[in-house]
């Protein structure tokens, strides 16, 4: 019997392969196995099971938990921002008020505080629609009522402490 170059069959004449040829490895479970890992299923419940007509396989429906809106984290941000600039604004129109750049550089501010006031306000009545809608059989249940009313009195309170600190400094200006 002649052998191919190649090829990995033992010659006839030696039981263990070619000489110094190393022994195979015998394969089988490692010496430390990981211990096995838990479902992901952690936080989800099986809601129900369809089963598909004509097969022996089924459609398992979870229910997901309740996400915590970003649209409400994002109006709360925007709301303590507006107040900061608001406060920001207070500061430069009241204690500014006798320069000529004052007046220009709480205007600026104003209108900063009155955009991140708006960005608050929508944002959070956006996300109040979002959590109303929520819920409802098939569809994600979002939270976060209370950080979308708290943007929204955030951006209010920001938005009025940025408009009267402008009419301070406007009026202290003019006297």
């Amino acid at each position: 019997m002649t052998q191919h170059p190649g090829t990995s069959y033992p010659p006839p004449h030696q039981p263990g392969g070619y000489p110094g040829s190393v022994p195979p490895q015998q394969y089988g479970p490692p010496a430390f196995a990981p211990p096995p890992m838990a479902p992901p299923t952690a936080g989800w419940e099986l809601e129900r099971v369809d089963m598909v007509g004509g097969t022996e396989f089924g459609l398992a429906q979870l229910r997901v938990p309740p996400i915590t809106s970003g649209l409400a984290i994002g109006s709360l941000i925007a709301g303590i921002a507006a107040i900061l600039v608001s406060l920001l604004t207070a500061c430069f129109g009241i204690l500014e008020a006798s320069e000529d750049w004052g007046a220009w550089v709480t205007g600026a501010f104003t209108l900063l505080t009155v955009l991140a006031a708006g960005g608050a306000i929508g944002a959070g009545m956006i996300a109040l629609r979002q959590i109303r809608r929520s819920g409802q059989t098939g569809k994600v249940r979002f939270t976060g009522r209370g950080l979308a009313i708290s943007g929204i009195v955030c951006g209010v309170v920001g938005a009025g402490i940025g408009v009267l600190a402008l009419s301070l400094g406007l009026l202290s200006q003019v006297s």
